[in-house]
């Protein structure tokens, strides 16, 4: 049986007066990976930012383990165990590695200590002392996510995590997102590579003009590649 940990239904949202979200479904299981593919400007980060409480102007209902959610500020969701990784990975250019790994508080049980999360990335043990401007693409972004593991979140909203690596990079971020998987963590991953997500993924969604317009399971992601691609063309 699967359980409901994310459940997303006729989701509206606006930025000012302009609607970004129209009636957006979406459930994703404990334990699961599921995208969210589409073009540019499609809502995909927008639905990120209305589970994680930063879309201010929203109608719908965003259920997690069951509760509402919805109308929750980003600190209350962040407390129920949702962490959100943005497209910016928004680390702190003139802090060490380690300031910025220690800032985020632990907001809920459950969360990774310091070896375990250097464990899955260790390029950020030899870059301790470095700030983060000196960090490289990849390094930034293994920081952003490192920092969130412990915090206790138990899902991982992520944003484009491997726009602009490089491919030596991107194999290594989807590694730990395999092995966060196998540690029953749940991501909801927004993403452009669909290679990468295709191996990692339970289920994919596509979205275009701020809806849910298609569901491809991973079971048939090998008869359907035609279709999927035709949504991501330009």
């Amino acid at each position: 049986m699967t359980t409901p940990l994310v459940e997303v239904e006729d989701l509206h949202g606006w930025y000012g007066e302009s609607r970004a979200l129209h009636g957006v479904n979406l459930t994703v299981n404990e334990g699961e990976v599921v995208t969210l593919l589409g073009r540019n400007g499609a809502g995909k980060t927008t639905i990120l930012r209305a589970i994680m409480g930063l879309l201010r102007r929203k109608s719908g209902r965003i259920r997690f383990r069951g509760a509402d959610i919805t109308g929750l500020p980003p600190e209350a969701v962040a407390r129920r165990g949702i962490g959100y990784v943005p497209e910016e990975r928004g680390i702190f250019a003139s802090l060490s590695v380690e300031e910025n790994m220690l800032l985020p508080p632990v907001l809920a049980p459950g969360g990774m200590g310091l070896d375990e999360v250097l464990g899955l990335f260790p390029n950020l043990r030899e870059r301790w002392g470095s700030t983060g401007a000196k960090l490289s693409g990849g390094e930034q972004q293994m920081l952003a996510i490192g920092r969130i593991l412990r915090t206790g979140a138990r899902l991982l909203l992520l944003d484009e995590p491997t726009e602009g690596l490089a491919p030596v990079i991107v194999r290594q971020i989807g590694a730990v997102v395999a092995t966060l998987k196998a540690r029953g963590f749940t991501v909801l991953l927004v993403e452009q590579n669909f290679r990468f997500a295709a191996r990692l993924a339970d289920r994919h969604h596509v979205v275009e003009n701020g809806t849910v317009i298609d569901r491809i399971d991973a079971a048939d992601v090998a008869t359907e590649g035609a279709r999927i691609m035709s949504y991501l063309k330009a």
